[in-house]
């Protein structure tokens, strides 16, 4: 089966290699169960698109209810490699929940978003940053008084105005509700998300070894 449509009207990866990387992630969080470690792919063994650096969040679901999110904002990986180590980290070492168990595991679906560079938002108050962010499209990156927070784009289907998502985004940073600074900084960026249920990941899945 086909993994679940891109959130972009085009994506970047062909359907082979999103199938690639919903099988590595699949075999990363089985390994994690057998072995305690996520999967060590070797980037020189996947096509060129896969070994080049980017940042990427894995979401686990089961039963359309969050079970793990874990991701990176910074892309200082192989893109095989940052899916491995996410996928392995969202199912056992999100702090919200509890390790996933393999009785879990039949139920379980993938999601994987990789994400374009951040850039930074230029903006003169609240309201004129509140005009400029694309719902639907744009995930957002807090940044003040040493706090940080993001929310991908796929949050957009839970609050989606930019006054509900900003809002919300403030108390994830961990800062009060309604705050605003000359010190704000606040960046955009956009992703390329597909998934498929943990069967189809492994059906999927190519014959190479990692």
């Amino acid at each position: 089966m086909e993994p679940m449509p891109s959130t972009e009207a085009q994506g970047t990866y062909s359907a082979e290699e999103r199938r690639i990387l919903l099988g590595v992630a699949a075999r990363s969080i089985e390994h994690g169960l057998d072995q305690g470690a996520p999967l060590a792919p070797d980037p020189g063994e996947y096509p060129p698109a896969l070994r080049a650096l980017r940042a990427t969040f894995v979401t686990l679901e089961i039963d359309h209810a969050l079970r793990g999110c874990i991701g990176v904002l910074e892309a200082i990986r192989p893109l095989v490699v940052d899916v491995a180590r996410n996928a392995f980290a969202a199912a056992f070492e999100d702090p919200r929940f509890t390790p996933l168990t393999r009785e879990e595991l039949p139920r379980l679906e993938i999601h994987l978003s990789i994400l374009s560079p951040p850039a930074a938002m230029r903006f003169n108050s609240e309201a004129d940053l509140l005009e400029q962010i694309r719902p639907g499209v744009d995930g957002l990156i807090l940044e003040d008084r040493g706090r940080r927070g993001t929310f991908l784009p796929s949050v957009w289907e839970q609050l989606p105005s930019q006054a509900q998502f900003f809002e919300h985004l403030r108390l994830k940073s961990g800062l009060p509700a309604g705050h605003w600074s000359d010190s704000l900084r606040v960046s955009r960026y956009t992703t390329e998300s597909f998934g498929a249920s943990i069967q189809e990941a492994f059906q999927d899945r190519p014959a190479e070894t990692g």
